[in-house]
C-alpha cells in the first residue's frame, strides 16, 4: 500500500493546560517542538488505506437474506434497456433475454461472474505516491457529485459553478492530507458544449491534482477525444494503460432496474480504453428505490451485480468498483436527505455487502443537507463519514464539500472537511492495546515517583504525534487565548487557507510542451 500523505506538520495549536500543575522548565517548548517536527511516513497517526470493518450494522443472517433477495430480483425481475452490444455480451455468458425485453440473470451466472471479478484493485494517481489500494477493508475518502452551484460562505449566496471552480477544488484537494482522491464534485456550468465540458473537466481536474481523478462522460462519441487527452497527459497510450489515473464514474443503471443505454455504451468504450469503472447505482429510497433501508440496499446490490456481469462479460477482471449509491428521501416532501442518520446506515449497510462479496466498493457519505458549513453540516457530514469508515468502505465518495443535498459545493467546507475526515480516520484506526499503551510502568513512575501528571513523561512526548490527530483549521484554544488572538472565526480561517493555496501555482501543472500540445488540439477554457 502506497502512503498518500506527506510529512507536513499538522498544526501548531498550543497544548492543553492543566490547572494547578507545577511548571516544568522547557516542558511547553519541548511539546511544541515535538509536535512541529515532521514525522516519518510510517509514524503518522492516520493515512490513506487504514483498515476499517469494526462496525457491522447487519447481522450475518441479514447479509445472507439481502444477498438472496438480490439474486432473486436479478433472476425473476431482471433489467431492461441494455444496448444491443450489452445484450450480446451478457447473453453470451448466460443471461436470458425475455419476451418482455427484460434481461434476466440466473444466479449461477451471477456467482460465476463474481469469481472473475477483480478484488484487488489499485486506482492510480498521476503521482504514484497517491496510488490507492482498494483491497480488503482499506478506507479512502474523497470528493464526488455533480453540484451545479458554488457556496459563497461570506455572502451566504449560491452561484453557478465554473471550470475555474473545479480546477480550484482540485488544487485544494492536492494539499489536503485526508482527502485522498478527487472525483468531479461540480459541473462546469460555464461551458455549454457537452464535449468541451467533458474535456475541460479532465483538464481542470488533472492540472489541479496528481491524486486519482474520477470523471463522467456525457456521450459515447466523446470518449475517444477524452482518452486522447489522457494519453497526451500521460505521455503516450502505453503509459496511460500502464497507470490509468482517471476512472469513469458510470451511472450505468436508471433505478429501478433499468440499464441507462447511453451510459452503458460509454462504459463499453472506457473498458476498451483501459479506464477503471465505477459501477454507480444511485436510487433514492421511497422514490426510485424501495423505502425500507434494507430494500434500498437489495436493489442497489442487484443493480451493481448486473454491472459485475456486464463488465466481466466484456473483459474478465477489468477494474470495476462496486458503487452502491442509494440515497434517502425525506418522505414528508420526497426531497433527498443525504445528511440523515438513515443515509449513514444505508451507506454502512452497502459497505458491509461489499465486504461480504470481497469486492472493491464505493458509496456516498459526508453529504450535508445544510446550505452552509454550520453546525447542522457538521453533524450531518460526520455521522455518515464515521460509519462509512468504521464499516470498511474502500472509497468514501462525496465526503467533503457537498451541501444542499449535492446541489452546492463549498471550498471552505472542503478545507474544513480535511479536519473532519482526520477525526473520522482516527476512529477508523481504533485503539491499540499493547503493554506500552496500557501504561502500567508509566503510571507507576508518575504516581509513585513523579510530579503527579503525565504532561512531561517520555511516553506522552513520544506519542503526542503518533497517537493523536491535531486539526489544521479548527480552534482548540482556551476562551482567554481565543480572545487574545482576536476571536478567530472558523470560516474566516478556512477562507484564508483557501486563498493561500489558490495563490500558489498548481503542483499538478503539465510541462509547457504537453500543455501547449493539448491546447492546440482542444479548446481549453482555463487560462494558460
Amino acid at each position: 500500500m502506497t502512503d498518500t500523505t506527506d510529512t507536513t506538520p499538522v498544526n501548531n495549536a498550543p497544548a492543553a493546560k492543566v490547572v494547578g500543575a507545577p511548571r516544568r522548565s522547557g516542558g511547553r517548548a519541548a511539546r511544541t517542538a515535538a509536535r512541529a517536527a515532521p514525522l516519518p511516513t510510517d509514524m503518522r497517526p492516520i493515512k490513506a488505506g487504514m483498515s476499517g470493518g469494526r462496525y457491522s450494522p447487519l447481522t450475518d443472517e441479514d447479509v445472507a437474506r439481502i444477498h438472496e433477495a438480490a439474486l432473486t430480483a436479478l433472476e425473476e425481475i431482471g433489467l431492461v434497456d441494455a444496448p444491443q452490444s450489452g445484450v450480446d455480451y451478457m447473453t453470451a455468458v448466460g443471461a436470458i433475454m425475455g419476451d418482455d425485453g427484460r434481461l434476466r440473470f440466473p444466479r449461477a451466472v451471477v456467482l460465476a461472474m463474481l469469481e472473475k471479478t477483480n478484488k484487488a484493485i489499485t486506482v492510480c494517481g498521476r503521482d504514484p505516491k497517491h496510488d490507492l489500494d482498494l483491497s480488503g477493508t482499506r478506507v479512502h475518502y474523497g470528493t464526488a457529485g455533480a453540484a451545479v452551484h458554488v457556496v459563497d460562505v461570506h455572502g451566504r449566496n449560491y452561484r453557478e459553478s465554473t471550470v475555474q471552480d473545479l480546477h480550484d477544488a482540485a488544487k485544494i484537494v492536492q494539499q489536503m492530507d485526508n482527502i485522498h482522491f478527487l472525483q468531479r464534485p461540480m459541473v462546469c456550468r460555464d461551458i455549454s458544449d457537452n464535449r468541451e465540458m467533458d474535456l475541460n473537466t479532465i483538464y481542470g481536474a488533472c492540472t489541479g491534482t496528481t491524486k486519482h481523478v474520477g470523471a463522467s462522460f456525457t456521450e459515447p462519441d466523446f470518449v475517444a477525444d477524452c482518452l486522447e487527452m489522457l494519453h497526451m497527459i500521460a505521455g503516450g497510450e502505453d503509459k496511460w494503460r500502464e497507470r490509468p489515473f482517471v476512472s469513469n464514474s458510470n451511472c450505468f443503471v436508471v433505478p429501478p432496474m433499468k440499464f441507462a443505454t447511453e451510459s452503458c455504451e460509454v462504459m463499453e468504450k472506457c473498458i476498451a480504453g483501459g479506464m477503471p469503472i465505477l459501477l454507480l447505482s444511485a436510487g433514492q429510497a421511497g422514490a426510485t428505490a424501495p423505502a425500507p433501508i434494507a430494500g434500498a440496499i437489495v436493489q442497489a446490490v442487484a443493480e451493481c451485480l448486473a454491472g459485475v456481469v456486464y463488465v466481466n462479460s466484456i473483459k474478465p477482471g477489468h477494474p470495476a468498483i462496486f458503487g452502491t449509491w442509494p440515497f434517502v428521501s425525506d418522505l414528508r416532501t420526497g426531497a433527498m436527505s443525504g445528511g440523515s442518520g438513515e443515509q449513514a446506515l444505508l451507506t454502512a449497510g452497502c459497505a458491509q455487502m461489499h465486504r461480504f462479496y470481497g469486492l472493491c466498493g464505493g458509496a456516498p457519505a459526508g453529504i450535508a443537507d445544510a446550505k452552509l458549513p454550520d453546525m447542522q453540516a457538521g453533524w450531518e457530514q460526520m455521522a455518515s463519514n464515521v460509519l462509512a469508515g468504521l464499516t470498511g468502505l474502500n472509497m468514501v465518495y462525496e465526503a467533503a464539500g457537498m451541501h444542499a443535498s449535492l446541489l452546492g459545493f463549498c471550498m471552505e467546507s472542503l478545507i474544513l472537511g480535511d479536519d473532519l475526515i482526520g477525526q473520522a480516520l482516527r476512529c477508523v484506526r481504533g485503539i491499540e492495546v499493547t503493554d506500552e499503551t496500557l501504561g502500567i510502568e508509566t503510571m507507576r513512575e508518575v504516581c509513585l515517583k513523579g510530579p503527579g501528571h503525565y504532561l512531561g513523561s517520555d511516553q506522552t512526548l513520544g506519542l503526542m504525534q503518533t497517537e493523536y490527530v491535531y486539526p489544521a483549521t479548527a480552534d482548540r484554544t482556551s476562551p482567554k487565548e481565543w480572545e487574545e488572538k482576536g476571536k478567530p472565526d472558523l470560516l474566516v480561517n478556512a477562507t484564508a487557507r483557501k486563498e493561500a493555496i489558490l495563490a500558489k501555482p498548481s503542483d499538478a501543472s503539465l510541462d509547457p510542451v504537453s500543455d501547449a500540445a493539448i491546447r492546440a488540439r482542444f479548446n481549453i477554457h482555463l487560462p494558460a
